[in-house]
């Protein structure tokens, strides 16, 4: 009878501090939805959840963050990025639960995907050397005539040249670079790869085997299930709100680009889409990119689309101040310094990864309470 009664008690503690368990049956562990999809299988209840920080909670931090800095080093960051979404996606598509309508709509998304970025880039890397000849000569040419002198080149003209060769050159340079395209093309089939696994089945299963009660495989996979978990849990709210501003942008930006019938149409449109995927960067990238087009057609058109672009960064935000400032709250200064950080670590995957990382370390930071860790460092001495 002791022993119901403490099994009853842990998990009377479990149901209260982890809000999205629930007993699925017995001897097994179901934790929440999403991610929480994995499931942790029992010979007998034997896992409590206390509310102080526990060792192995501290241990599974570290583990966080040595994975982190593992993808990292090792340049896979695009394949996280790539599981991330995809399971994102896959959360979304599975209406009423039906996994098989997800995977069946999942499959058709990824494929159009593929055939429509094989498009864009095969179409990306024949216009973007034209623009760059076209437009760099037009916005120098305008600068002359309203006297404007360079501050960092004494003569136009050197720096006109200096500009188209570097422009033209990095882009052909990339676009024949197919072993870079292939290599990220393996990551993103990895990721796909992880993320259906998980969404089939996420569980972590014992076959049957009868476990010593609070054993450490037990309890690490429990804590490494709810840090991951807060990790998607931080994706979800941060790529939900920003894939919902870029959405707005772009079919604003579609609607004046069609309007003036800028060239290249279908091309800007799916720039300013990708590039708002990026905070803050993304949208001077896009940007330059449609004031450049405009300014090959008539300086004219291209101060009426800075002037545009301008107009509509400032209605962006008041959007991120109700869309994204309400589920985020990190301050500017804050996202560019992470931004700045995961540049330099993992490329332009980790400018992506930038504000999911900042909020997750926020979340758990949130969870970790001071006199538990002086309290352990008492018990330590």
């Amino acid at each position: 009878m002791n022993s119901v009664f403490l099994c009853v008690c842990r998990l009377d503690v479990l149901l209260a501090n982890a809000h999205c368990l629930q007993l699925a049956q017995p001897g097994s562990i179901w934790l929440g939805s999403g991610l929480a999809q994995m499931e942790l299988q029992f010979p007998w209840c034997c896992y409590s959840a206390p509310a102080q920080t526990t060792r192995q909670a501290k241990i599974s931090y570290l583990l966080v963050l040595l994975t982190l800095a593992l993808v990292a080093w090792l340049g896979l960051s695009l394949a996280l990025i790539a599981a991330l979404f995809s399971f994102f996606a896959l959360d979304k598509l599975s209406f009423r639960g039906s996994k098989t309508v997800a995977l069946v709509l999942f499959s058709l998304v990824v494929i159009i995907a593929g055939y429509s970025s094989f498009h864009f880039l095969h179409q990306a890397f024949n216009a973007l050397p034209g623009i760059a000849e076209k437009a760099i000569p037009a916005i120098i040419r305008y600068a002359k005539e309203w006297r404007i002198e360079p501050a960092f080149d004494p003569n136009w003209d050197s720096f006109k040249a200096f500009a188209v060769d570097t422009v033209v050159g990095e882009i052909r340079f990339l676009g024949k670079r197919a072993g870079i395209i292939g290599k990220q093309a393996v990551l993103l089939i990895v990721g796909f790869v992880v993320a259906v696994s998980l969404f089939v089945s996420g569980k972590w299963d014992f076959a049957g085997e009868r476990l010593v009660p609070g054993n450490l495989y037990s309890l690490m996979c429990a804590e490494m299930i709810e840090r991951f978990k807060s990790l998607y849990r931080s994706f979800a709210t941060v790529m939900g709100a920003q894939l919902t501003i870029s959405a707005i942008n772009t079919l604003l930006t579609a609607i004046f680009v069609l309007w003036i019938q800028l060239p290249y149409a279908g091309l800007i449109i799916v720039v300013t889409f990708l590039c708002g995927l990026l905070p803050i960067v993304g949208n001077l990238i896009s940007n330059t990119v449609i004031v450049s087009i405009a300014f090959t057609i008539t300086p004219q058109l291209g101060i009426a689309a800075l002037v545009f672009l301008v107009v509509l960064h400032k209605l962006e935000y008041f959007l991120n101040s109700q869309i994204i400032g309400s589920r985020i709250k990190n301050p500017m200064w804050l996202t560019l310094l992470a931004l700045i950080i995961a540049e330099r670590l993992m490329g332009i995957p980790g400018m992506i990864l930038a504000p999911v990382l900042l909020n997750y370390i926020k979340v758990e930071a949130s969870k970790v309470r001071m006199e538990d860790v002086e309290l352990e460092a008492k018990r330590a001495a």
